[in-house]
């Protein structure tokens, strides 16, 4: 989040600014950004972003500063809608503000849907259909499936790949392998990356595909692999783990070193 946070801050300067702004400079120049999310310390970062890109949004109202600031305001949507839930026995106020920077990010969030309706952006497309069930920005989306936008982009490829996993083992596995492709240097991928490598590989009983992105995905922080069933499908065919332990760790380091190739066979 940290680097997200410099990301917008190096927009901002790009934006017209000699020097980045800082949050307290954007809120004293358009108070309305700041005034109508929660006043207390709940949800700091995704707060801070969001002002931030709300100021973006409003400097320069593209498509993509629109995505931009949806992701954001769903962030802080997800996040401020726990706290709100937080009952603050002496400052009612607290959770009040709470319940408003939930309600305001429901109405900015309803308010993009709106301005991008004709939109052919594709990571605004995906999100009409998969939040609005919006069948025309799916196939809008599906048709752009070799764009540059989205053949250079691990998160539209990820994307991709939540559509074909209902029905198209082999191509999500593919569309997978190019996501960690084009995964940056020092970047930890989505861990809905490894999650659906290690479902897919079980289910097509690939035991040993399946372990090393278990154990990728634990050395990535993934805590909800369950590697226990993998273990002991290979232990059942006596396979030797040490060098499925080994080419685990080095297919860790290719992605976090942005190197990753996709493999044909281990």
């Amino acid at each position: 989040m940290v680097i997200r946070l410099i990301v917008v801050l190096g927009v901002l300067t790009l934006a017209g600014c000699e020097k980045p702004l800082s949050l307290a400079q954007v809120c004293k120049e358009t108070p309305g950004f700041c005034n109508d999310l929660n006043k207390d310390n709940h949800c700091r970062e995704q707060r801070s972003n969001t002002i931030l890109q709300r100021y973006i949004e409003y400097k320069h109202p593209t498509d993509e500063n629109k995505y931009q600031l949806l992701k954001e305001f769903e962030s802080y949507n997800q996040c401020i809608t726990l706290a709100a839930k937080i009952e603050h026995i002496k400052l009612k106020e607290k959770k009040t503000s709470r319940v408003e920077g939930k309600l305001t990010s429901i109405k900015e969030m309803t308010r993009l849907y709106q301005d991008t309706k004709s939109t052919n952006h594709p990571g605004l497309l995906y999100y009409h259909w998969s939040r609005n069930n919006d069948q025309r920005a799916l196939t809008k989306f599906l048709a752009l499936e070799h764009d540059e936008r989205v053949t250079s982009s691990a998160e539209m490829q990820l994307f991709l790949a939540s559509y074909y996993i209902k029905f198209d083992d082999d191509k999500t596995i593919d569309l997978l392998y190019k996501t960690l492709e084009l995964n940056k240097a020092q970047q930890i991928p989505d861990p809905e990356v490894f999650t659906s490598l290690v479902s897919l590989f079980y289910k097509q009983q690939n035991y040993k595909h399946a372990y090393v992105f278990s154990k990728v995905a634990q050395m990535s922080g993934v805590e909800n692999v369950d590697i226990f069933a993998v273990e002991q499908q290979l232990a059942s065919s006596r396979k030797n783990l040490d060098s499925l332990d080994s080419l685990a760790q080095q297919t860790f380091q290719q992605i976090r070193a942005g190197k990753f190739v996709s493999p044909r066979e281990f």
